[in-house]
């Protein structure tokens, strides 16, 4: 059974950091797509950052210049480096382990940036 865990969320002020981790089980996710996605109180679910197979990366234009995404495969794990916090960063974190077969999605860890 494939299983996704994230942590490393928690409370923070504005302008610190935090780094999230995602850890893999149950299959290697050296041949997937990693990414993040958080949803906020009362929104829809928003695209983050995206690591892919070959070590390719992207991010929402929010985030820009602000978080970092990596990947151990021989930990089978992915993190979210997140600087600069800010208050509209506040939400739910999830991770995501995407091919084109088959999607995987962990159960989130909050993040919550108030002074």
């Amino acid at each position: 059974q494939v299983q996704l865990v994230e942590s490393g969320g928690g409370l923070v002020q504005p302008g610190g950091s935090l780094r999230l981790s995602c850890a893999a089980s149950g299959t290697s996710s050296s041949t997937y797509t990693m990414a993040w996605y958080r949803q906020a109180s009362g929104k829809q679910r928003e695209f983050v950052a995206r690591i892919t197979d070959g070590g390719s990366s992207n991010f929402a234009d929010p985030v820009k210049g602000r978080f970092t995404i990596s990947r151990d495969t021989a930990k089978n794990t992915v993190y979210l480096q997140m600087t600069d916090l800010k208050p509209e960063d506040t939400a739910v974190y999830y991770c995501n382990m995407w091919n084109v077969f088959r999607s995987y999605w962990g159960q989130g860890t909050q993040v919550t940036v108030s002074s």
